[in-house]
């Protein structure tokens, strides 16, 4: 199943859940409501048609500071453009954010059997930074959940074990948010002599 299929099938099995779709140079993504997450996630795993046994991967993204700036380069005599040249105009271009949340939380689907994927986005307010764990379904979601709940501070309805992975008990804040202070110093925590 390509891309669009996907999408068109996806669309037609959860009319209700689809915010917004696209097909970005061959990826299908599908945006959805966070209240009916396992809904989904449950029948993209164990349905037929789409058998995504596969959990590849689970993150978030901060969209906080999206467009407000121009992003510099590394460095600034590296050379790199940081935006597409406008000679190589781009012809199916990425559509943005999908709104005025700031977090997204992102899954991505595989099917062993069907050989295709799916990257399904879930949109969270700062205000109410949780969405429901999906543990449940794929016992790989454990540690990159934990990963999100550390980096992003986005927590997991469900999660029977979350806390920092990544990051010491004793840290303050997120590190992944876009307003995180860089410079920010932190407790220094060592062994108790």
């Amino acid at each position: 199943m390509n891309a669009t299929s996907l999408i068109q099938a996806f669309n037609e099995r959860f009319p209700d859940a689809v915010r917004a779709s696209h097909a970005y140079r061959g990826d299908a993504t599908v945006f959805i409501s966070r209240e009916l997450l396992l809904e989904v996630a449950r029948t993209l795993k164990e349905g037929p048609a789409f058998q995504m046994n596969f959990l590849m991967d689970l993150t978030a993204v901060d969209f906080s500071a999206f467009g407000k700036k121009p992003s510099p380069a590394f460095f600034a005599s590296s050379g790199v453009a940081v935006k597409p040249s406008p000679e190589i105009p781009d012809e199916d271009p990425w559509p943005g954010p999908p709104g005025p949340a700031r977090f997204v939380v992102v899954y991505h689907l595989f099917s062993l059997p069907l050989k295709h994927r799916l990257r399904l986005e879930v949109p969270v307010d700062e205000t109410d930074a949780e969405v429901d764990s999906v543990t449940s379904l794929w016992a790989g979601a454990d540690w990159l959940e934990r990963e999100v709940w550390d980096m992003f501070g986005i927590r997991f309805r469900g999660h029977s074990n979350l806390k920092r992975l990544l990051m010491y008990e004793e840290f303050v804040g997120h590190p992944l948010r876009k307003d995180y202070p860089v410079n920010k110093r932190q407790p220094l925590i060592g062994p108790i002599n």
